[in-house]
């Protein structure tokens, strides 16, 4: 049988280029198994659902190298085990099988494993760098998300969870309980800062 792997790292990122090629490639989409999950590591839901199910003869499609795995190692191993236990590896950005049996098609992979995690530094390296100016040219840099605004919503959360608990809060205004807990603290926090 065909399969296909998706992947994403992130959640801004968007699965359905990945999904139409694997398509378009001849695999079934009720055969394509897509996540968002780092690539750093195979323990990944929907990766080991296909793995499990893998069998000898079936072939695996991917669109790139990296996104079998993040790491040399990872990819490796991934495309390792596949071969042994006798499944093919067929990654679109190649436009071929992974053939470990000769040395030319050893290292054509590794050589676009090694890429594909070179790709990944730079990017890691460029924020990290970015970062870094926006905290020394930037007084007003802050890391992590933004926080939100104090809407009038938020203010009639926060004035009826001053008289009723947390969870009654949350389940009559239809938030979260760590949302009223987080508009709480906002708020609190903003009126010191007015104070």
């Amino acid at each position: 049988m065909d399969f296909g792997y998706a992947r994403v790292s992130g959640t801004g990122q968007d699965l359905k280029q990945q999904v139409k090629e694997l398509e378009q490639a001849g695999v079934p989409k009720d055969q394509i198994y897509a996540e968002t999950f780092t690539g750093t590591t195979r323990d990944r839901p929907e990766w080991q659902k296909l793995y499990r199910q893998l069998r000898k003869g079936d072939t695996v499609y991917f669109t790139k190298v990296d996104r079998i795995g993040r790491t040399v190692r990872v990819a490796v191993d991934i495309v390792g085990d596949l071969l042994d236990k006798g499944v093919k590896v067929y990654i679109l950005q190649m436009g071929g099988y992974i053939d470990n049996s000769t040395y030319a098609g050893k290292l054509m992979f590794n050589m676009l494993t090694i890429m594909a995690e070179f790709e990944h530094d730079i990017i890691v390296e460029r924020l990290a760098t970015g970062k870094a100016y926006a905290k020394k040219h930037n007084p007003n840099y802050r890391e992590g998300r933004p926080k939100r605004r104090i809407t009038n919503r938020y203010k009639r959360i926060y004035e009826y969870s001053l008289t009723h608990s947390i969870r009654e809060t949350a389940l009559t205004t239809g938030v979260s309980e760590s949302t009223v807990k987080r508009i709480k603290r906002q708020i609190r926090e903003s009126e010191k800062a007015n104070d």
